[in-house]
C-alpha cells in the first residue's frame, strides 16, 4: 500500500520529529508513505478566523497536492477533521467538486489510520512512564475518534495509562480562539493541566500538537512536573 503523508504546518514546523515517528510506525507495517514538499497548510486557521475566500484558495492548493486516489494520512485530527468536515462548504457545486470528494474520502487521522485501516493495535511500542490522555475537541466531535488512541497505548509495553477526570473538556486552544481570548484560553489551560497532574502521569498525550503545544506554554511557563507527548512519538518508542 502507497500513502500519501499530510504533514500539518505547525508540526512541520515546531515538531518535525513527530512526522518522523509517523512514518516510521506507518512503514513498519508495509505502508510506502509519500511525501509531496510542495504542501502547506489546509487552511483551517483561516476558515475558523471568518477568511473563507482565504481558506478557499488555501484549500484548492491542498487538494492540488493531493490529486491520488490512494489513503492520506495526517497526525492531527483537527486539520483532518476540517478537511473532512469543511471543505463540502468551500468545493461543493464547483470546479473542484470531484476531487474534493476524492481527497475527503482518502484523509484518515493517523490512529483511525493504524486501527481500522490496517487492524494493527500493538506497534511494538515500550515506553516505561505514567501517562494520561487528552481527548482533543476536534478528534471527539469533529472527527469521532475516542477509543483508537487509547486501544493503542494500551499495548505500549512499560506504559501505564491513567485517565484524568473532565477529559472530554476543552484546554482552552481553539486554533486563533487562544489569542483572541488569552484570559480565558489561559484559564482553560491551567485547569485541563491541573487534572493532568492530580493523575500523577508523567505525560500528557494526545492526537493533536496544537492543543499540547498550547499545554506546553502553560506547564513551561509556571516549571510544571509533566511533559506533553503526541501518540506517534510513544508508539515509535523503544524499537
Amino acid at each position: 500500500m502507497i500513502a500519501d503523508l499530510f504533514m500539518p504546518c505547525f508540526i512541520d514546523q515546531f515538531y518535525p520529529e513527530t512526522g518522523f515517528n509517523v512514518v516510521k510506525v506507518l512503514e513498519k507495517f508495509g505502508v510506502g508513505i509519500h511525501y509531496n514538499t510542495n504542501q502547506t497548510c489546509c487552511g483551517q486557521l483561516a476558515f475558523n478566523s471568518g477568511f473563507w475566500d482565504e481558506a478557499k484558495a488555501i484549500g484548492e492548493k491542498f487538494i492540488r497536492d493531493f490529486p491520488n486516489d490512494r489513503p492520506i494520512i495526517g497526525p492531527s485530527a483537527s486539520c483532518v477533521a476540517y478537511v473532512r468536515n469543511y471543505f463540502p462548504k468551500l468545493f461543493h457545486n464547483t470546479a473542484l467538486h470531484n476531487e474534493y470528494k476524492q481527497v475527503r474520502r482518502n484523509i484518515y487521522e493517523f490512529s483511525d489510520f493504524l486501527v481500522n485501516i490496517l487492524k494493527v493495535t500493538d506497534t511494538g511500542a515500550t515506553f516505561q512512564e505514567k501517562v494520561t490522555y487528552h481527548d482533543s475537541c476536534a478528534a471527539l466531535r469533529e472527527y469521532g475518534i475516542r477509543e483508537e488512541p487509547r486501544i493503542l497505548l494500551q499495548h505500549v509495553r512499560g506504559l501505564e495509562l491513567v485517565e484524568m477526570e473532565d477529559t472530554e473538556v476543552c484546554c482552552g486552544f481553539g486554533g486563533t480562539f487562544s489569542v483572541k481570548a488569552e484570559p480565558i484560553s489561559t484559564a482553560m489551560a491551567e485547569q485541563k493541566v491541573e487534572k493532568a497532574l492530580q493523575t500523577g502521569a508523567a505525560y500528557i498525550v494526545s492526537t493533536d500538537l496544537s492543543c499540547l503545544m498550547h499545554q506546553e506554554t502553560y506547564i513551561r511557563k509556571h516549571e510544571l512536573p509533566i511533559k506533553v507527548i503526541h501518540l506517534a512519538d510513544v508508539l515509535a518508542a523503544g524499537w
